[in-house]
């Protein structure tokens, strides 16, 4: 596949101009955030943004209507969350949230943390696209569902399958080993990729490109590979760790955190997860200051319920961020859950079009404003899509 256009992923320092204004996405390797960097993006939502921070299906944060770039970049470059101009697209890996603190095979935010720097310290690979993306699960199977380009999956507590655009190669290796794997992978990716506009983007748009990536190298498969599942639990609620405190999984409705929200979530003092479903997770506390958190959280729109139909919905931007948009579509999927039309089990009726009013969906659904259906989850999901008429609604195929 090629492209007529270079890729244009937007950053801190190249926003998107966006029919509501500037964009600005902050990458967030493997979703850790301090306290201080929560209170920092908090403070720069609210007085150079629109006042709500976006989390992204990649982990990280993007700002709306941003006012002053410079001093945005001034702002994340002080809380460290810009710490290479150069490389600052390409540091979208994806880390299992509840690593290290609950089940799993393996800790893998230290081989994010690794990896993040390994990234930055290579001058050649600031030429990846800024669509490539990272994957490190820890055995659980959450996020390598995502289907990244390079990834690794522990499969023993010191043993990681390689995985290319989301499958198993039956290559293995140790921790020691992975994150140079890893960054061996990108630089084979960018020898095969064409340069300029006509360049690949991802993986899986090379021809051969997984058995070629694999050659570079150098290393044969010692298993069978992997047969990774398509779905898993979205982390949410009353989290026990292991080692005896407590992470709380919160929902954030559509992704879109207010200010005023992430300032409470920074003054609890604990480090937040973000998740690639749109979610966080706050980890590291005690039971009682657990209690409290849910009980001041939870008014201000966190959801700590795994049924709310909340975490069945995703949808694109819509109007009036996207010029594209034939519609405001949160408004209508607002509309839809606050009049229980977003209905529990599985949507089993063929391809219909409705008002937008009358649209009632069953289980895990993508509400679009066009066709190019932004945002949408790589898992099966019903497809609600805006058109001149209302909305299609297209189950997943069987």
């Amino acid at each position: 596949m090629s492209r007529s256009a270079p890729d244009s992923c937007p950053g801190v320092l190249r926003l998107h101009q966006a029919a509501d204004g500037p964009l600005a996405r902050i990458r967030v390797p493997g979703g850790r955030l301090e306290p201080t960097q929560v209170q920092a993006l908090a403070e720069a939502a609210r007085e150079l943004g629109n006042g709500d921070l976006e989390l992204t299906s990649r982990g990280n944060i993007q700002l709306r209507q941003v006012g002053d770039a410079a001093a945005l970049a001034a702002r994340l470059d002080a809380a460290g969350l810009l710490p290479s101009p150069t490389h600052e697209r390409v540091r979208n890996i994806v880390a299992s949230p509840l690593s290290g603190r609950i089940g799993g095979w393996a800790e893998v935010h230290d081989l994010a943390a690794g990896l993040d720097a390994g990234l930055r310290a290579d001058p050649r690979l600031a030429e990846l696209p800024g669509r490539v993306l990272f994957t490190l699960d820890d055995g659980r199977g959450d996020v390598s569902t995502l289907r990244g380009d390079i990834g690794i999956h522990a499969v023993a507590a010191d043993e990681f399958a390689v995985l290319l655009t989301g499958a198993d190669t039956g290559l293995r290796v140790s921790a020691s080993e992975a994150v140079e794997v890893m960054l061996d992978a990108a630089r084979g990716f960018l020898d095969l990729r064409g340069a300029g506009a006509d360049g690949q983007w991802r993986l899986h748009e090379i021809p051969g490109g997984v058995e070629r990536v694999t050659e570079i190298l150098d290393r044969s498969p010692v298993a069978a590979p992997l047969e990774l599942g398509a779905t898993h639990d979205i982390p949410i609620g009353w989290l026990d760790q292991d080692n005896g405190l407590v992470s709380l999984g919160a929902g954030v409705p559509l992704g879109i955190l207010p200010a005023r929200t992430a300032e409470f979530l920074a003054a609890v003092d604990r480090p937040v997860f973000l998740t690639p479903w749109r979610s966080l997770v706050l980890a590291d506390l005690d039971e009682g200051p657990a209690e409290t958190v849910v009980r001041v959280l939870a008014p201000m729109g966190l959801i700590f319920d795994a049924t709310s139909p909340w975490l069945r919905v995703s949808a694109c931007a819509g109007r009036p961020g996207c010029a594209k948009s034939l519609t405001d579509v949160r408004a209508d999927l607002a509309a839809a859950v606050a009049t229980d039309r977003v209905l529990p089990g599985d949507q089993r009726a063929g391809e219909v079009v409705v008002p937008a009013e009358e649209v009632a969906v069953a289980g895990r659904q993508h509400w679009s404003g066009c066709e190019r259906r932004c945002g949408r989850p790589t898992a099966p999901v019903t497809d609600v899509v805006a058109t001149p008429d209302g909305y299609r609604v297209t189950p997943p195929a069987p």
